[in-house]
């Protein structure tokens, strides 16, 4: 085998490797419905970087519990409330969520198990945290 040869099929090695490693990444893209069934989110991609907005809900409301009174006027209806998670082992991590029962953004992590999305909000460590399951519709 030549020189050539060799790097060609390790060139195809490592890139399939990644074509695989994408595609399990990407599983997590999709609509779920709430854990209180009222209302659907969306996991969407840009670059790298996965992100949730709510796209539906049974009662469309404001985000009167935002802690910035600018801001309290704005639909959760479009709002993007999961930001900058990257995919490494299976997990989602070094994101955030926003809560608007309470205004406040925790730390968040995430994982698909058995299909579901798995969010991990929480402050500091991720044990003193609150899981919360979204069933995937598509």
């Amino acid at each position: 085998m030549t020189r050539f040869h060799f790097l060609l099929v390790i060139l195809l090695c490592v890139s399939s490797q990644l074509a695989v490693a994408q595609a399990a990444a990407d599983k997590i893209l999709g609509q779920y419905l709430s854990p209180k069934k009222d209302g659907k989110i969306e996991v969407y991609k840009v670059g790298e970087t996965y992100f949730g907005k709510v796209v539906s809900g049974n009662n469309p409301r404001k985000d009167v519990n935002n802690p910035n009174p600018a801001l309290r006027t704005r639909d959760l209806l479009g709002m993007v409330f999961l930001t900058n998670f990257t995919y490494k082992d299976g997990e989602y991590s070094n994101g955030e969520i926003y809560d608007p029962e309470n205004g406040k953004t925790y730390s968040c992590k995430m994982w698909l198990d058995k299909g579901n999305l798995k969010v991990r909000g929480y402050i500091g460590l991720s044990i003193l945290g609150r899981t919360e399951t979204f069933t995937k519709i598509n």
